[in-house]
């Protein structure tokens, strides 16, 4: 990190409430967890008393499971979010620019900054199309985040090889891609993937996520990252969630049968965003993009809160002027938010 540039990174708006009287839409956290959860998370309390075993082989191995690469390339990580944060800081230096889209996370744009780095914005649906030369590193925000939509995969493995080419680090945020059953990046040359347990499995307290990255790039992350990185709870949960396959194929059909009919729903009340074409299309994260036209954002907000909802004000997002995101839920939950929505 560059202690020059610190004091000018400022922080980053998210969504998300712990107000428990609010049905909670603007975060895109999966509102159910899996089974056995909690007997999982008393059994590893206990053992909390020790240090944790600083290799993690169980959660590491669990992890290579999921996205299918070598176990030796997983680092493990507090969240998705400590996972970027590594991989810039292992590439990035002060005055390096790095590719990063928009709309999309606001962390990426911050991270780059704490190293001294610049960000170059780029559109997100042109950001496969962008010359990765002369740029320390490229992030792929996959599906990304406040859109939902997702890259062709062959169309981002062409550009992951085209950064490769150019010494340029490509950086893939796979927050939201375990909704889908699209490839990850994971074990790609050049490549540092982030992952998060977060979204899928419903746990953003817990802090587990993971890096993947190959050869000298996935040595430099294992060296720079902290010791004890997660805790004995974080670990053994998260290891127990990424082998859960019934729950995370449950998830993603209900997350697509709930996606499409809110989008159904909602295109009678607002524009809802929707890519153009190739190399982008609809995917199924857990959450739908909203033009609120003439209606002022922060006002949608307020009226659905007032009755209960939370939802999120998306003109954070650079570049969003007249937005609202809404997450996916369970079908009841659903249909709250499109009582209150069509209302405000």
């Amino acid at each position: 990190m560059d202690p020059g540039s610190v004091r000018e990174a400022g922080r980053v708006p998210h969504g998300g409430t712990d107000d428990p009287d609010l049905l909670e839409f603007s975060a895109n956290t999966n509102p159910r967890t899996p089974p056995d959860v909690e007997a999982v998370y008393a059994d590893a309390l206990d053992a909390a008393r020790s240090y944790p075993n600083d290799d993690y082989p169980e959660f590491r191995a669990a992890a290579a499971d999921f996205v299918d690469c070598d176990s030796a390339d997983v680092v493990p990580t507090p969240g998705g979010l400590a996972a970027l944060r590594l991989a810039f800081a292992v590439r990035v230096s002060p005055g390096d620019s790095v590719l990063v889209p928009c709309p999309s996370f606001g962390e990426y744009a911050r991270e780059v900054r704490l190293q001294g780095g610049e960000p170059e914005f780029v559109a997100h649906d042109d950001l496969l199309d962008a010359d990765p030369a002369e740029h320390a590193a490229a992030v792929v925000c996959n599906p990304n985040n406040p859109t939902g939509d997702a890259y062709d995969p062959d169309a981002i493995a062409a550009f992951a090889v085209r950064c490769r080419e150019a010494d340029c680090l490509l950086v893939a945020d796979e927050a939201f891609l375990g909704f889908t059953d699209r490839p990850s990046l994971a074990g790609a040359e050049g490549v540092a993937v982030a992952r998060s347990l977060t979204k899928l499995f419903g746990l953003p307290g817990l802090r587990a996520g993971f890096a993947v990255a190959t050869g000298d790039l996935g040595d430099d992350l294992a060296t720079a990252r902290r010791a004890w990185s997660l805790g004995t709870p974080a670990a053994r949960v998260g290891a127990h969630c990424l082998r859960q396959s019934e729950f995370v194929a449950e998830t993603r059909e209900r997350v697509r049968e709930e996606r499409a009919r809110l989008v159904d729903a909602l295109s009678d009340e607002f524009e809802v965003y929707a890519p153009d074409g190739p190399p982008l299309s609809s995917a199924a994260a857990p959450f739908v993009l909203l033009d609120t036209g003439e209606r002022d954002p922060g006002v949608v907000v307020r009226a659905a809160r007032d009755r209960g909802v939370a939802i999120r004000d998306a003109t954070t997002f650079r570049g969003l002027d007249s937005h609202v995101r809404v997450a996916v839920r369970g079908p009841e939950e659903n249909d709250r938010l499109l009582e209150v929505l069509a209302d405000v």
